[in-house]
């Protein structure tokens, strides 16, 4: 199969909003690809690489050669050479390197070349989401849905489940399972406003879990080998080996644990995120890094013990084993809650040490890989701020032809002028979408060409968000973390916006 071929499916999906439409194009693609490279086009359709990463940063494409005339490359060629580029290291690998990609994308034409340099910076989002992806490989290898998403749950990466479902069909997909040193998708949680709120969801017999703003880790271990992954499912076991020590300290030969490692000052209060999430950024200086930045892993669940798979026990006997094998000071704080004042009691106290929330969980739940299950309710304290829209960003794949990704800026009392915090494009409605686009198509102040489109600073804004963390990006030295829209308010004025040093003083929260 040509990389043309991927890069005009990748056009097509991302110029139709039509579920359907995406659908029929992913899997009309993933047909022509077979079963010999279905894995790897699944992969470049759904934005990722098979090698994760190649070593290559934006910069290094800034400068390209001359495209190709006519598109040539297939898709096993390009992906042999991303995996050159993959291995290259040590002495003299900046250069050939550089060598590599010169020779790659000399053989591509303009299209592929964009799409390439997208594909390798992250950068593509045409609206193919996990869930269209799952439903195309469905529909190409004739399997039910429901089969492929829990096979793509137990091996990961839809890539996997795609290669399987097209070679052998139902039969191959029912023989996926979890497998020890290979990361399946993690359990996640819902979310609700309050402990009463989340009880009322779960059940008055629930489990309250400390909510930790730490790295979701999923260590895997075989005998004398551990693996550690990320809620991305990308491997750091080489960045954490105090967590490798903790894990082969543990008296079993063969499991998998879920939970969080987090960084601690010496009174036991969480470090910033940032200082924990610096111990994933790179293998370099590891040593170094350890000895500044230590992290604790807190577990909070079992998944699978010498041999047998825990996935679908309930909580309850899976936690009471958890409690049996790993020492209390490696377990996340946990409670059997006894009602709500007891369980309100709980949330405050993690909060007021300086943890995220709760997480409210049924003794009855199966652990639901890959999804945001009923049996997990997440609850933390929810912050809003009044800010103003300073520029806003064209949308794409679904959303293309909407003005939709929000510059936010807080008021500086000093000048007058308005300091950016970030972006957001959460929580927005499709009917917020259409309203804003044509509210800030009257504030724009140098037209609606380009991508980001700057605006009169008078539109206010109302955003959650889940704290505030030091930031070098942003002249105000300070950004919102997880911010999404609540609503605009046309009754506030941008004068009556908050001011930066209001901002400053949540820090921490």
């Amino acid at each position: 199969m040509l990389f043309a071929d991927v890069v005009s499916a990748s056009q097509a999906v991302a110029t139709t909003r039509s579920r359907l439409a995406k659908v029929e194009v992913l899997s009309d693609a993933l047909r022509a690809a077979g079963p010999d490279e279905a894995a790897t086009v699944t992969a470049y359709l759904s934005g990722t690489l098979p090698q994760r990463r190649v070593g290559v940063s934006w910069r290094g494409l800034t400068d390209l050669p001359t495209p190709a005339a006519e598109p040539a490359l297939t898709v096993a060629e390009v992906d042999d050479a991303l995996g050159r580029l993959a291995s290259l290291g040590g002495a003299g690998s900046a250069s050939g390197r550089a060598g590599a990609v010169r020779d790659l994308f000399s053989r591509l034409t303009d299209g592929e070349q964009q799409y390439l340099r997208n594909l390798i910076t992250g950068q593509v989002r045409q609206g193919a989401l996990d869930g269209v992806v799952q439903q195309a490989i469905a529909r190409a290898a004739e399997v039910p849905e429901a089969t492929v998403r829990r096979a793509a749950m137990l091996a990961g990466w839809s890539s996997l489940v795609a290669e399987a479902a097209l070679r052998g069909g139902e039969g191959a997909l029912a023989g996926i399972g979890l497998e020890v040193g290979r990361p399946l998708r993690p359990m996640l949680a819902a979310a609700a406003p309050d402990v009463e709120t989340a009880l009322g969801q779960v059940g008055d017999d629930a489990f309250l879990d400390g909510k930790l703003d730490g790295i979701r880790l999923q260590a895997h271990r075989d005998g004398d080998e551990v693996r550690l992954f990320t809620r991305s499912l990308d491997d750091i076991t080489d960045r954490l080996p105090e967590v490798v020590e903790a894990v082969l300290a543990l008296p079993s030969r063969q499991l998998v644990l879920d939970g969080e490692a987090i960084a601690l000052d010496a009174s036991g209060r969480p470090l910033p995120f940032q200082e924990t999430a610096s111990r994933t950024m790179s293998s370099a200086g590891v040593q170094r890094l350890r000895e500044e930045v230590p992290v604790t892993p807190f577990f909070f669940d079992l998944l699978h013990l010498d041999g047998t798979d825990l996935l679908d026990v309930p909580a309850s006997e899976r936690f009471e084993l958890l409690a049996e094998l790993v020492p209390g000071s490696f377990l996340v704080p946990r409670v059997r809650a006894v009602g709500p004042a007891a369980a309100q009691e709980f949330f405050a106290r993690l909060v007021r040490d300086g943890h995220e929330g709760v997480v409210v969980k049924s003794p009855t739940a199966p652990y639901a890989a890959g999804r945001r299950g009923a049996g997990w309710v997440k609850v933390k304290p929810r912050h809003t701020l009044d800010l103003v829209v300073l520029a806003v960003e064209w949308g794409s794949g679904r959303r293309q032809g909407w003005l939709s990704n929000i510059h936010l800026g807080a008021r500086d009392p000093q000048t007058g002028a308005f300091v950016m915090l970030g972006k957001t494009f959460k929580g927005m409605t499709d009917a917020m979408l259409a309203w804003q686009t044509q509210r800030f198509t009257e504030l724009a102040t140098e037209g609606t060409e380009g991508w980001v489109v700057p605006v009169r600073p008078e539109q206010v804004v109302e955003v959650a968000f889940d704290g505030i963390q030091t930031s070098s990006r942003y002249p105000g030295g300070v950004a919102l973390r997880f911010a999404r829209v609540l609503r605009y308010r046309d009754d506030k004025s941008a004068d009556e916006a908050d001011t930066i040093d209001s901002v400053r003083a949540l820090r921490g929260t």
